[in-house]
């Protein structure tokens, strides 16, 4: 039996009509191995999903936070979308003349370091960010993208995630949709700490935010 025929439904507490698929395995991302692989492709992707996700989102920002501009992470686009809907529909405080948000992806360059270009750091510097992610687990990431707004000049305002194993990382709270407690076996172990690896258990898919790769099938 592979993998993929284990798969979980996990309904958010914030809306029972979001959902993520979760399958236990061995896994290996750029940063860590994980117990269990979160499939958010239908969370991304569908229309209808998607727009309860933002729905949920948004009701953590609407009458307490300015934002400006939402950097969607990990393939969020259309969520990040949906967001900036429901915030000016909501009437949330925005500094930018035209009082629209902007909604922007950092690009990566061949080191590995995030940036933007020339033409989106208008839309970052001075501007109160909105840091949107598909799932959070070693924190390396946002870390990241922190010292990457930092960098350019823009003011954090929040961060949310669907999925993030931790509740605050660099001193940010994380606004999530499913917390660690949706999935209470759900571990992250150092490249060289996997106690599977260590038991001589092989790796059955290497996954990132645009899926996955099986390594037995």
């Amino acid at each position: 039996m592979t993998f993929e025929h284990q798969t979980m439904t996990i309904h958010s507490s914030y809306n029972n009509s979001v959902t993520i698929s979760v399958i236990p395995g061995h896994f290996a991302t750029t940063h860590s191995h994980i117990t269990h692989y979160i499939d958010m492709t239908t969370l991304k992707s569908r229309q209808s999903m998607a727009r309860s996700a933002a729905r949920s989102i948004a009701s953590e920002y609407v009458g307490s936070t300015i934002v400006d501009t939402i950097i969607c992470m990990d393939g969020t686009e259309v969520i990040g979308s949906y967001l900036a809907e429901e915030l000016t529909a909501s009437g949330i405080m925005s500094m930018n003349q035209h009082e629209a948000i902007y909604i922007v992806t950092p690009e990566f360059n061949s080191a590995g370091q995030m940036m933007f270009r020339d033409n989106l750091q208008p839309m970052i510097r001075g501007k109160h960010i909105l840091l949107l992610l598909a799932s959070a687990t070693t924190g390396r990431t946002i870390e990241q993208s922190l010292e990457c707004i930092d960098y350019y000049g823009g003011i954090m305002a929040g961060i949310s995630a669907i999925f993030s194993a931790n509740k605050e990382i660099a001193g940010q709270q994380i606004h999530t949709l499913f917390r660690i407690e949706d999935i209470p076996e759900y571990k992250t172990y150092p490249h060289n700490q996997c106690p599977y690896c260590k038991a001589g258990n092989r790796i059955e898919a290497l996954v990132n935010s645009y899926g996955y790769s099986n390594l037995n099938g």
